[in-house]
């Protein structure tokens, strides 16, 4: 491209919602739905003058730089976690207690520990050298449903959906959009037909922890500010911490790869596979011995959860401006 803002400004046009209705036509497939790049060649892209490209481009740049930099803040939150509680690389972690009597890997289990679940995966052994480690190295090793950590873990009811259009009910959006800053095809859900579900159940609210529970279990995020009242899809769990501080520690620790085994290992279900609130409760969770520390891992992912919205709000602007000095003008 020879104008450096065309950048910014081309990705902002597919971004909005004339752009990527445009972008939807090509697409071609009866089950997995594809387009090719020659599909993106034959789309009319508006040629507004340069000013107005810079001042989109800007916005779009300003706001993939802060979510680098929330990205960052969460790799070195993440960082000081496996420093505090001297956490070796999960792949050495994964080979102990297996047994080397034969060839195959394998694995012992007590009667007094099985716990009522004779599923295999239930009792993998990461999860057991997991554990031990951080009863080892953490200050305390206490579970997700303490109510120091966590005041109410919320797995909504399965309901048929009643969908209205933009603006008539609250953005809704499912598992799998649960890692976008800005979750695409969102739809919008009936306050006439949810309102008392969506009140108690549904809605989400800041710094308030999502782990993803059938099909694609474990995936787990951070509410940032601009979901705030948006609503989220009965397969999340909700995790509502005691406090932001707590939430920030919270969401660090579930997400990273020392976390996650802790949640696949009470997975259940022949089909599809499931979780529920019970197993979340009963996730082990580190209290670090320095807290001041633990503070520190708190306030940083707080911080990198404010960059999020920033990072959407300038986003915004800039398919705002697009709307009103490019394609409605």
């Amino acid at each position: 491209m020879k104008n450096p803002a065309d950048v910014g400004f081309i990705y902002a046009f597919l971004r909005s919602e004339t752009g990527n209705t445009l972008l939807q036509t090509n697409r071609y497939g009866s089950v997995i739905q594809h387009i090719e790049p020659d599909h993106l060649a034959d789309i009319p892209v508006p040629n507004p003058a340069d000013k107005i490209k810079t001042k989109i481009s800007d916005l779009v740049i300003r706001s993939y730089d802060l979510r680098d930099r929330s990205n960052e803040l969460i790799d070195k939150a993440t960082a000081m976690l496996v420093d505090a509680l001297c956490l070796p690389p999960i792949s050495k972690l994964k080979t102990e207690r297996f047994c080397d009597e034969y060839e195959t890997n394998n694995y012992n289990v007590k009667l007094s520990d099985l716990g009522g679940r004779l599923d295999g995966s239930y009792h993998l052994p990461i999860t057991k050298a997991i554990t031990a480690h951080l009863q080892r190295y953490a200050g305390e090793l206490t579970t997700v449903g303490d109510e120091r950590i966590s005041k109410n873990i919320i797995l909504p009811g399965r309901f048929k959906r009643v969908y209205v259009e933009k603006g008539q009910g609250r953005a809704f959006f499912g598992g799998k959009q649960l890692y976008e800053l800005d979750p695409t095809n969102k739809k919008y859900l009936s306050l006439t037909q949810h309102g008392d579900r969506i009140k108690e159940q549904l809605e989400l609210h800041e710094n308030m922890i999502l782990i993803t529970r059938s099909g694609t279990i474990g995936k787990v995020t951070i509410v940032p500010k601009h979901w705030e009242h948006w609503v989220a899809s009965e397969h999340i769990i909700r995790v509502i911490p005691a406090s932001n501080e707590i939430a920030g520690y919270l969401s660090i620790f579930l997400a990273s790869e020392y976390g996650y085994p802790l949640i696949r290992r009470f997975t259940y279900g022949s089909v599809v596979d499931e979780i529920d609130e019970r197993h979340v409760a009963k996730i082990p969770f580190p209290l670090l011995k320095a807290k001041a520390v633990q503070d520190e891992i708190a306030c940083i992912a707080l911080e990198a959860n404010a960059f999020r919205y920033e990072a959407y709000r300038l986003e915004q602007e800039a398919l705002q401006i697009m709307n009103d000095e490019v394609i409605f003008s």
